[in-house]
């Protein structure tokens, strides 16, 4: 189900973005709340206030995964280098895609959801369950790192 992981986002016209905002977050757990706050408030703005639910859970769990996984355990955790890790929302007519940037080049990792035991670890099961499709592509040229995304289609205004 989760499979292929890294595959490029599906064919977007980027001329055709309606909206587009970004947030830099600090290597702090508390950023994963502050991305929360940007998403209700982008999603409140562009009128999709309806996809918060989905689109808050898969924002939570694409943060805390950059933030948990992809920075070396030598990174500060207060921020005070720059912001390593970015949180992009795009929309188009009738579609939306939340992308988090991080400094890792490795892949993300799903687990196997059924491990009742488990105290972590279903977070891109969650992913692939609330959003329309997801992936990850690793950045090239002068940007290192990679950018997992996660799209929901939005329904066409009335």
């Amino acid at each position: 189900m989760l499979e292929p992981l890294r595959q490029g986002l599906p064919p977007l016209d980027p001329a055709a973005v309606s909206n587009a905002a970004s947030c830099a977050l600090p290597a702090r757990y508390e950023a994963v709340r502050e991305a929360r706050q940007f998403t209700r408030r982008t999603l409140d703005q562009w009128n999709a206030g309806d996809r918060f639910d989905d689109v808050c859970l898969v924002v939570s769990e694409l943060v805390t995964n950059a933030l948990r996984h992809a920075l070396p355990a030598s990174a500060p955790r207060t921020g005070e280098q720059g912001p390593p890790v970015r949180l992009h929302l795009l929309r188009w007519t009738e579609r939306l895609v939340c992308a988090v940037r991080d400094p890792s080049r490795d892949s993300p990792v799903a687990r196997d959801p059924d491990d009742c035991s488990a105290e972590s670890g279903r977070g891109l099961f969650l992913v692939d369950s609330f959003s329309d499709s997801w992936g990850w592509q690793p950045l090239s040229g002068t940007l290192h790192g990679k950018v997992v995304w996660a799209l929901f289609r939005l329904q066409p205004a009335e």
